[in-house]
């Protein structure tokens, strides 16, 4: 029986019950620590013939202690914790989930704008504390909202959006113009959305940082911006002190820097407790998302276990 590490805390954790499915292809599933800590994951990976890996590094030291990786599903779309070229280089192909989990990061978007339009988390607190007195908010209906990232997610929040009557900004290099529009958005450049829009929406991948002070310094007095991608899109530094000085209305977030270990964080300083909503990873997790993820990753695994190619491949090279 083939042993399939699987790092994700909620692979099988959905209405799809996958660890039989993989015992059923002959395979065990192993579980691993999310974190990728090395020494840790040493033995698992000693025996592991595929890993459906978390958001944890992979780096070429754990590769080197695998020695019978045949395959890295990446559990999620994201793949820059993924020493790719490294896999490359040892024969093992990388694969990832794309779309599995778009429908509900859009969903999670478009949750936290309102949140922050309608000072929902804040309300909710003050209520606990006896105090009924009201914050006017702003309708959705009535925003230009920038989406920064036109590819699956973000076309999906362009879609929910529709139903509210915003007017819509898209910035994507990637995407030609004429798509943004078929698609139901206007496309702009990056700093042209960020002067534009009332609410800003972040769907980019990592490795870069889109909000910074030089961006928020050109915005409109109290944009809110929203995050459901990565950590370092982000300067948490500019975006407290644009939330002090009140050019920027809101912050509302599914990630920190550090995540978990993020408690050193800006953004959670008390005096910005009611202008920043932060949620802890709740974007992809719906049951239909996790079972998505699942059995895209697992899919994977089984067809380069059994010797055929992966459906979701992503390489190294542009």
């Amino acid at each position: 029986m083939g042993v399939i590490l699987a790092t994700s805390r909620s692979f099988s954790d959905g209405e799809l019950d996958l660890v039989a499915r993989a015992e059923a292809a002959g395979h065990e599933i192993v579980r691993g620590p999310a974190h990728h800590d090395l020494a840790e994951l040493t033995p698992l990976l000693a025996t592991a013939e595929g890993w459906i890996a978390g958001t944890g590094p992979v780096t070429d030291e754990h590769l080197a202690a695998a020695p019978q990786l045949r395959i890295v599903a990446r559990y999620g779309v994201g793949t820059e914790a993924v020493d790719i070229a490294a896999a490359e280089r040892r024969g093992i192909p990388v694969t990832n989930t794309p779309g599995a989990n778009a429908d509900a990061v859009a969903d999670h978007a478009v949750g936290l704008m309102l949140a922050a339009l309608r000072f929902i988390p804040d309300g909710d607190r003050r209520v606990r504390d006896g105090d009924w007195s009201v914050r006017r908010g702003r309708e959705l209906g009535a925003a230009t909202v920038g989406i920064v990232g036109f590819g699956r997610i973000g076309q999906g929040v362009a879609r929910r959006l529709s139903g509210f009557g915003c007017t819509v900004l898209a910035a994507d290099p990637y995407l030609p113009a004429e798509r943004i529009t078929e698609l139901g958005a206007t496309p702009v450049d990056l700093d042209e959305l960020f002067r534009a829009a009332d609410l800003i929406t972040l769907h980019a991948p990592g490795g870069q940082t889109l909000v910074d002070a030089a961006r928020l310094g050109g915005i409109r007095p109290g944009a809110i911006v929203v995050n459901t991608a990565r950590p370092d899109l982000v300067d948490e530094d500019a975006v407290a002190a644009a939330l002090r000085d009140g050019r920027l209305g809101a912050y509302a977030a599914d990630t920190l820097a550090g995540d978990t270990a993020a408690s050193a964080s800006p953004l959670l300083a008390a005096d910005l407790a009611e202008r920043v909503t932060v949620t802890p990873h709740l974007g992809a997790q719906t049951t239909q998302a996790v079972d998505n993820m699942g059995s895209l990753s697992l899919d994977d695994v089984l067809s380069v276990l059994a010797g055929r190619a992966p459906a979701h491949p992503v390489s190294s090279r542009p």
